[in-house]
């Protein structure tokens, strides 16, 4: 120990990583697309960061360009530099059947679809809608835009039919063309709106707006008060997510607990690498599912008697 410590010898972190068959550390794969700041992302990885650091692990993050890259991709990273993986809202070409690493416990939050061997963090993005929807025909609201997220994404899609579902329920019959798409972005929704109100140029405003995510919803106000209508004094405007930028203004919005299911993707990892250290027999992984709320804030209202039109 002696010379060891006149020579600065420092231990092998690779050497004791495959003497303890243990790196204590997970990584998270993912792609960033666009330069506007991922509000959604963020929360999730906050809470990544939050469980790693609780559970004594180190966090590395590996970016994809395309998720069809995943098949070559995340077999490379399983090369033993990290215990295992949770993966943020993938979107893969398929369920990873033939190529997923049996050897490093993977975890996925928000997956397109089941991921083979994997355990899915979710929330129930068709109850959060219909809640939000329902809650808004209680109050009155009828003409009520729903600016959802691109029909190739299932959680949007999900939105949508919790939407119909409230409107069903309710006996009341939704407004025609009153469900279009837009990118998950404040861009997105602003220009969404801003198409919308031109081709409806001399009819009725909706009485309330329903962004598939609170960047859309944002985007949908900027472009109602660029034409001079009031939020949410002539339109109500409600967002999904209960992102920090919502928060921060206190937007009405369906609240999904992203950084809890972060946390709480670590934990599930966690768990999966201790069963297969200690030799476990695998089990058929099950999803787990995470309750949402609807947060009532200041960009929600009352419809107003006087119906206004666009001018």
């Amino acid at each position: 120990m002696a010379v060891a410590e006149r020579l600065g010898y420092r231990p092998n972190a690779t050497a004791l990583a495959l003497a303890h068959r243990r790196t204590d550390a997970v990584g998270v794969v993912t792609n960033f697309l666009g330069e506007e700041p991922n509000l959604y992302f963020l929360e999730l990885f906050s809470g990544v960061i939050q469980g790693a650091t609780a559970a004594g692990l180190t966090t590395a993050v590996f970016t994809l360009k395309d998720w069809r890259d995943a098949p070559s991709r995340i077999p490379a990273l399983c090369d033993g530099r990290v215990d295992g993986l949770i993966l943020l809202a993938p979107r893969l070409p398929d369920d990873g059947a033939k190529w997923s690493p049996k050897h490093t416990p993977m975890v996925s939050v928000h997956a397109e679809q089941p991921v083979y061997g994997v355990v899915n963090i979710e929330s129930d993005n068709e109850i959060g809608a219909y809640e939000m929807v329902r809650h808004l025909l209680e109050i009155g609201h009828r003409r009520i835009l729903h600016v959802g997220g691109p029909a190739q994404y299932s959680g949007a899609t999900r939105r949508v039919d919790g939407y119909l579902r409230a409107y069903a329920e309710a006996g009341v019959a939704p407004p025609k063309g009153h469900v279009v798409r837009a990118p998950l972005t404040v861009e997105g929704g602003r220009e969404a709106m801003q198409h919308w109100l031109q081709v409806h140029s001399g009819r009725q405003l909706p009485e309330a707006v329903f962004g598939g995510n609170d960047a859309i919803a944002f985007g949908c106000i900027e472009a109602l008060r660029m034409r001079g209508v009031r939020v949410p004094e002539d339109v109500s405007v409600v967002g999904y997510d209960n992102s920090w930028m919502a928060r921060s203004v206190q937007m009405a919005t369906v609240h999904q607990p992203l950084h809890e299911m972060g946390r709480h993707a670590v934990e599930v990892l966690v768990q999966r690498i201790d069963a297969r250290n200690r030799g476990d027999a695998e089990t058929a992984p099950s999803p787990v599912v995470l309750p949402t709320e609807i947060v009532l804030g200041k960009t929600l209202a009352s419809p107003r008697r006087a119906r206004l039109t666009i001018a």
